[in-house]
């Protein structure tokens, strides 16, 4: 089982006055009806989640749904009115003022929508910035930011402004700033979505890229369902404030937990959250064998191979095109099983709308 980052144990924010006192008179499981009757207003109730270590964790609602507010809650930016916030097993409420701001310093990462990029300072010295109020030297400091600002793909414009970049490359500076002081767990409250979707897709695809590299453990917040489920390992869906079901992309789409997720997924196409694992033929024992040694099936003589965690979206055309069978392979390459054209044009079919 992957460890855990950070949990969060019973969350609550709610906003008002009287708030402690309604905890106090409802033995800590305030009801909304209560809450609103008291005239508060319920950010978050009671939340429950595990962040692990490397995920792309996911928190996505409509506006008001409280997942702007509960990232704000788990760095402390907000104080909960309730509820334990455990970041390597260590509790953020009870730390003070000075470890809190240490610990942002060093060991969290933020990237809000809006930039705020210091518009007077150039690209190097914008993510040069927090190392510079970490106290670190400046020779050190610039080729730190010298190095994330290579790997964010903005190379040769270290001397820009800001005004001199697109919003796309505004976003980028945003994201090598916060990847300067080497975070542990990176916040993302909803980075592209002031992004025209030609940008947008692009920074998707820039921050898949870098999570392959860097494996971060991140806390990503959108509203869009399709940036979620293309780069969540995990979501939570929020409504009212409170956590209506966390799954995987595909859990959520296949086995929703009621009637609001369900129609919250109602139009995700299933070949884009569907891996080839679940609709693959298995092999009943992979152990030891690799994609040059294929027992149980014909070895596709295209030498076409495909992941047993790929998108069937993403390899449909490829499977469908090919006449024997192809062979799935895990993350060790070992042969895990078979997938035909026909368990593609099932999948595409049902899916079609009725």
């Amino acid at each position: 089982m992957s460890q855990n980052k950070l949990i969060c144990q019973d969350v609550w924010k709610l906003y008002g006055r009287g708030a402690s006192r309604l905890f106090r008179d409802h033995a800590g499981a305030p009801s909304l009806d209560s809450i609103l009757s008291a005239g508060l207003t319920p950010a978050v109730r009671a939340a429950n989640l595990e962040i692990r270590v490397g995920e792309i964790f996911v928190i996505m609602g409509l506006s008001g749904s409280g997942k702007s507010t509960l990232v704000r809650c788990m760095s402390r930016l907000i104080e909960p009115t309730h509820g334990a916030l455990l970041f390597e097993g260590r509790d953020l409420r009870s730390m003070s003022s000075r470890e809190m701001i240490s610990l942002r310093r060093h060991k969290l990462g933020m990237v809000f929508q809006h930039f705020a990029l210091l518009p007077h300072l150039s690209v190097m010295q914008n993510v040069a910035f927090p190392l510079a109020v970490q106290g670190m030297d400046r020779q050190q400091r610039e080729q730190r930011a010298a190095d994330v600002i290579k790997l964010v793909g903005l190379d040769g414009r270290e001397q820009y402004l800001p005004a001199q970049l697109s919003g796309g490359q505004q976003q980028r500076v945003g994201i090598a700033r916060s990847l300067a002081v080497e975070p542990e767990l990176w916040f993302l409250d909803e980075p592209f979505s002031a992004l025209d979707p030609l940008i947008r897709r692009e920074m998707q695809d820039e921050f898949l890229r870098l999570q392959a590299s860097l494996q971060k453990t991140i806390v990503f917040i959108t509203h869009d369902f399709d940036e979620a489920i293309r780069l969540a390992d995990r979501i939570a869906i929020m409504k009212d404030g409170a956590i209506i079901q966390v799954a995987t992309p595909e859990e959520l789409v296949k086995r929703p937990a009621d009637d609001y997720v369900r129609e919250f997924t109602r139009y995700i196409p299933r070949e884009k959250v569907t891996t080839i694992a679940s609709i693959m033929s298995a092999v009943a024992d992979a152990e030891g064998t690799s994609g040059a040694s294929l027992p149980g099936v014909a070895v596709n003589t295209n030498g076409l191979f495909v992941d047993a965690s790929s998108k069937v979206a993403d390899v449909a055309r490829a499977i469908i095109e090919s006449e024997q069978p192809v062979p799935v392979l895990n993350d060790r390459q070992q042969l895990v099983g078979h997938v035909h054209r026909q368990q593609v044009l099932d999948l595409l079919i049902e899916g079609l709308p009725e």
